[in-house]
């Protein structure tokens, strides 16, 4: 959780404190259930970007299977 400072007007806030005090709850709950309800009917649903992977084109392979593997061990070969 984060800590964040908001400023209210005192009639405001002298309404918010005598409700948490009936309620008995802190303000900050009730806050942030005020936010949760004004962000659920008001806030657009967040949009999910899914990309694609990317793709690469290496152009057509000129050896056969044999010859392939061969070149790919080529280099461990030397170790």
């Amino acid at each position: 959780m984060e800590k964040m400072q908001i400023l209210f007007p005192e009639p405001q806030l002298a309404r918010l404190r005598q409700a948490a005090k009936v309620m008995d709850r802190p303000v900050s709950e009730l806050v942030r259930a005020a936010v949760d309800a004004w962000l659920a009917a008001n806030a657009p649903a967040p949009r999910q970007v899914r990309e694609a992977p990317p793709v690469y084109g290496l152009g057509d392979i000129r050896a056969d299977a044999d010859t392939l593997r061969e070149r790919a061990w080529e280099d461990r070969a030397e170790l």
